[in-house]
C-alpha cells in the first residue's frame, strides 16, 4: 500500500487533501460542498464527540435537538444575527415535486406548491431556539436554562476543503438562558475554557483563549470568546468560540422571566459550538509526511497487532497467543484490533496503520513466539522495539500515555517558536511573509486599522488573548497607544 503522499513542505493543502482521502476519512460527494465523511473519520469524530458530551454533561447541561428549518420571519426577528447569516443560508420555496409533461421520466417543482413562507435551512439556532425558549421560561426558577444540541449545519460555501469547510458540517451548539448578566458572561468563558480543556487534554492541541475584535465576532454577540491553534504550515485556525448574546435575542422573541421580587425582565443568553473543523484541526497539528498521527485518546484503533506467518499452522498459534492479550487490553479499555486478513501481507498492512496514525504496532512472528516477545512501534516516533510477552501490557499502557503526552509537547514547542512579536508595520509584513505563524503586535483598537492589515497583508487578529497582561504600547501602524499586544496571523 504505497502512500505516496506530497510531502508537506512542498504543498501543504494538497498533502493536507490527499490524507484526507488516502486514510479513507473524507470524500467529496456528488452534492458540490458536501462531503462524505468514512467510517474512519466518523469514529474520530464520534471519539470527539462522547468527551465533548460527557464534559458538556458534567457543567449542567442537556441535549435536545430542534427543527431543521427556520421560518424566515424568526430568523429575521434578530437583525444583525441576519445580516450576518444572510449570504449563506439555503432557502426551501416550495413543499413538492411533481412529473415534468414536457420530459417523460423527469421532475420539476411543482409550482402550485409555494411555501406561504420560506423556510431557512438552518445555519445556527439561536432564532428557532430562543423562539422555543419563549415558552419554556417564566420565572427565575426555570433559570439557568443550559441546553446543548448536537446537528448539523448548512452554510453555502463555494470554496470548500473536506473537514475544514463543507457547506454542510456537524457540530453541536449551546444555547444558554440566565437570570444575570455576570452568569451569561461566565457561562461563555467557561464554555470557552471546556473547549480549550477538550483541545489540550484530548486532541493534545495546545491553544490560545481570547477574545474576537467586534469585526470578527458573531453576529448578534455582545462578546465572542475563541480557542485558536496554530498548525504546522504557520497557519491559524479557529477551533471553537463560545458567544456572550447579552439580551439581544431575548428582546428579539420576547423571553422575559419574573424575578424573585415579582418584576419582569428579559434574560441573559449564551452560545458556543465547535464542530467537524476539529477532525481537520487534529490532522494538521499533528500529521507528517507518513500520515496521520493521532492522540491516542482519540484513535479509533489505538493498538493494532499484526501476525506474520507462514500457512495455517504459524497463524493458529499466534491467533492463541495474542487471544489473551487482545481480552485483556479490552478489559482496560484501549481499543485494539487484530489484523488477521489473509489477503494483505505484513508490510502492506505496516503501511495502512502508519497512514491511518495508529498510536501503537504490534508484530508478532514464528522467532517471537518462540523468544516470547512482541516487537512494539511507536507511531508518533516510528521507534521500534524488542518487548517480553509478560511486559507488553504494561509497556502498551506507559506508551499510550506518552505518545499522548508526546505529540502535545511537540505541537507546543513549534507553537512557542512561531510567535513572534514586533513593534513595526515592516517588521510584521517581514515576518509574516518569511516565517508565518502567530504575531504578537500592538493595534490601536479602531475597525479602520484592523481592516488595513487585512487588505494589506491578509492577515487577520486571531484574538486579544485572555492571559495577556496589559502592556501599554504604540499601534505598529498609527503609532497610537495601545492597552495591549494581540494576535495576528493568516488563517484557515
Amino acid at each position: 500500500m504505497g502512500k505516496n503522499l506530497t510531502k508537506r513542505s512542498e504543498d501543504y493543502s494538497k498533502w493536507y487533501n490527499e490524507l484526507v482521502v488516502k486514510a479513507d476519512m473524507a470524500e467529496n460527494s456528488a452534492v458540490r460542498g458536501c462531503m462524505v465523511i468514512k467510517p474512519y473519520g466518523f469514529a474520530i469524530w464520534e471519539k470527539m464527540q462522547a468527551e465533548l458530551d460527557r464534559m458538556f454533561k458534567e457543567t449542567g447541561h442537556e441535549n435536545a435537538y430542534f427543527p431543521l428549518f427556520v421560518p424566515k420571519s424568526l430568523f429575521e426577528a434578530e437583525e444583525k444575527n441576519a445580516e450576518g447569516f444572510a449570504k449563506e443560508c439555503a432557502v426551501v420555496t416550495h413543499y413538492r415535486l411533481q412529473n415534468d409533461p414536457d420530459k417523460p421520466g423527469k421532475l420539476r417543482v411543482d409550482p402550485n406548491a409555494k411555501l406561504e413562507e420560506e423556510l431557512v435551512v438552518r445555519p445556527t439556532s439561536e432564532a428557532i431556539i430562543w423562539n422555543t425558549f419563549k415558552g419554556w421560561v417564566q420565572s427565575y426558577r426555570d433559570l439557568p436554562l443550559l441546553i446543548n444540541q448536537w446537528a448539523n449545519v448548512v452554510r453555502w460555501e463555494m470554496r470548500t476543503r473536506l473537514f475544514l469547510r463543507t457547506a454542510e458540517f456537524l457540530w453541536q451548539e449551546g444555547h444558554t438562558a440566565h437570570a444575570t448578566e455576570a452568569e451569561a458572561i461566565e457561562e461563555a468563558k467557561k464554555m470557552n475554557g471546556v473547549y480549550a480543556q477538550f483541545a489540550e487534554e484530548f486532541m493534545a492541541m495546545p491553544v490560545i483563549q481570547g477574545v474576537k475584535t467586534e469585526s470578527e465576532r458573531f453576529a448578534g454577540a455582545m462578546e465572542t470568546y475563541c480557542i485558536e491553534a496554530l498548525m504546522q504550515d504557520g497557519k491559524a485556525l479557529q477551533a471553537g468560540t463560545s458567544h456572550f448574546l447579552g439580551q439581544n435575542f431575548a428582546k428579539a422573541f420576547d423571553v422575559k422571566f419574573a424575578t424573585k421580587e415579582g418584576k419582569q425582565e428579559y434574560v441573559w443568553a449564551t452560545s458556543w459550538g465547535v464542530s467537524t473543523r476539529l477532525v481537520g484541526a487534529l490532522i494538521m497539528s499533528h500529521s507528517d509526511d507518513n500520515g496521520l498521527v493521532l492522540p491516542p485518546k482519540l484513535a479509533p484503533i489505538q493498538v493494532v497487532i499484526v501476525p506474520i506467518y507462514k500457512g495455517v499452522e504459524q497463524l493458529d498459534a499466534i491467533s492463541e497467543k495474542v487471544g489473551p492479550l487482545v481480552k485483556e487490553l479490552k478489559a482496560k479499555g484501549i481499543s485494539v484490533k487484530f489484523d488477521n486478513r489473509d489477503t494483505h501481507k505484513p508490510g502492506f498492512k505496516f503501511n495502512e496503520y502508519e497512514l491511518k496514525g495508529v498510536p501503537v504496532r504490534l508484530a508478532i512472528g514464528q522467532r517471537d513466539l518462540e523468544n516470547g516477545t512482541y516487537e512494539v512501534a511507536r507511531r508518533d516516533t516510528l521507534a521500534k522495539e524488542t518487548v517480553p510477552m509478560d511486559e507488553v501490557v504494561a509497556k502498551i499502557e506507559f506508551l499510550l500515555e506518552d505518545i499522548q503526552k508526546n505529540i502535545y509537547q511537540k505541537a507546543h514547542a513549534f507553537r512557542a517558536d512561531n510567535i513572534t512579536e514586533v513593534d513595526t508595520y515592516e517588521e510584521f509584513k517581514k515576518v509574516l511573509e518569511e516565517k508565518g505563524g502567530f504575531i504578537s503586535a500592538h493595534w490601536d483598537g479602531t475597525n479602520e486599522t484592523e481592516e488595513k492589515i487585512k487588505n494589506e497583508t491578509k492577515a487577520t487578529i486571531r484574538c486579544i488573548p485572555l492571559a495577556t497582561e496589559n502592556k501599554e504600547g504604540k499601534c505598529m501602524v498609527t503609532g497610537k497607544i495601545s492597552p495591549k499586544r494581540v494576535l495576528f496571523a493568516k488563517a484557515y
